[in-house]
């Protein structure tokens, strides 16, 4: 599906964009992979990393400094790319309420900017990741994440065919930078009386870093355009969390943080009838009408085929069919 492609990766020195790279180098044979970020010490320190791969080259491999709220740099970035992976953005929630123009500029102007170079350089296909914040959102972070998702829905109408524009959206990554896990590990390894917990009954969708990487490759052969696609995937109870990482600290409720939610959600009630249902994953299809197509997303590129959820359904990480126990936390975070 990949080989001899050209993809970039927004956002590639983060968490999501190590482990794509890592994954994309030993499955694939790639044109050319080029990452673009803000920040040169975090791309020095990428290239240092993957040099030791034994499937890295400088001829496929390549770097770009560049900050998605430059719409001329990435759209020279984006020349002879194919497939765009966008993961660029201010994701810390607190941070986005106490400013909340920059998280807009990034992650709102940022998504109209990858959208302007996709469709001027004629790239194949992009896929943007979102979250579950975006869902319903009650803070600042969910709501750029909820725009810039209606925006790459809305560009499928710009490109006339010849760019298809997706978004994946998906709960708490396990172990990614400025979550949960690691600030437990670091908290356990310096010593600490006790660990900090927001709200005793608070829940979240959990799904490993690698998941996540495959869940984002099976969509680009699923993709038809437009879609925003959901995984299956099981629920934590932040305290089973605290507990699973060490039995002996006590816990202490510190209080909902900032635009904090008790419990996410992915798929909303006020969407169901958007909402179609498939194996291991949910596809919400878009609202409106595209002008140069017209798709039966109840089956896909792939020929999976799906039904629509019953009216009202809601995919909530507190009501969640499939809750992970102590001892299948602890197994979950030994993979990544």
């Amino acid at each position: 599906m990949l080989n001899g492609k050209s993809i970039l990766i927004t956002g590639g020195t983060g968490s999501f964009g190590h482990r794509y790279t890592s994954t994309l180098l030993e499955r694939y044979d790639l044109k050319r992979l080029v990452i673009i970020s803000r920040d040169e010490l975090k791309q020095y320190d990428m290239e240092m990393k993957f040099k030791k791969n034994k499937n890295y080259s400088p001829k496929i491999m390549r770097f770009f400094i560049g900050d998605v709220r430059d719409q001329a740099r990435l759209k020279e970035a984006m020349r002879g790319i194919d497939i765009v992976i966008h993961a660029a953005a201010l994701k810390q929630v607190p941070a986005a309420e106490y400013n909340p123009m920059e998280c807009i500029k990034t992650n709102i102007h940022g998504a109209e900017n990858v959208i302007k170079a996709a469709l001027a350089n004629d790239v194949g296909k992009v896929i943007a990741l979102s979250t579950d914040k975006a869902a319903n959102p009650i803070n600042l972070y969910g709501a750029t994440k909820l725009a810039s998702d209606k925006l790459f829905v809305a560009a499928n109408n710009m490109s006339g065919g010849r760019t298809k524009f997706s978004v994946v959206r998906y709960g708490n990554v396990v172990g990614s930078r400025g979550s949960v896990v690691p600030l437990f590990e670091r908290l356990i390894s310096e010593g600490a009386k006790q660990l900090p917990i927001t709200h005793n009954e608070m829940t979240r969708f959990w799904i490993t870093l690698q998941e996540g990487v495959d869940f984002v490759l099976k969509n680009m052969k699923r993709m038809q355009g437009g879609e925003i696609f959901v995984p299956k995937i099981p629920s934590v109870r932040i305290v089973d969390l605290a507990k699973a990482m060490s039995s002996k600290l006590p816990l202490k409720i510190i209080g909902i943080r900032p635009g904090e939610k008790l419990h996410e959600i992915m798929c909303p009630s006020d969407d169901s009838h958007l909402t179609i249902e498939f194996s291991d994953h949910f596809v919400i299809i878009p609202s409106i009408v595209f002008f140069s197509r017209k798709n039966n997303f109840t089956s896909n590129s792939i020929g999976e085929i799906g039904e629509f959820v019953k009216q009202g359904s809601e995919y909530n990480s507190g009501t969640n069919p499939h809750f992970l126990n102590v001892d299948e936390i602890k197994k979950y975070n030994n993979r990544l």
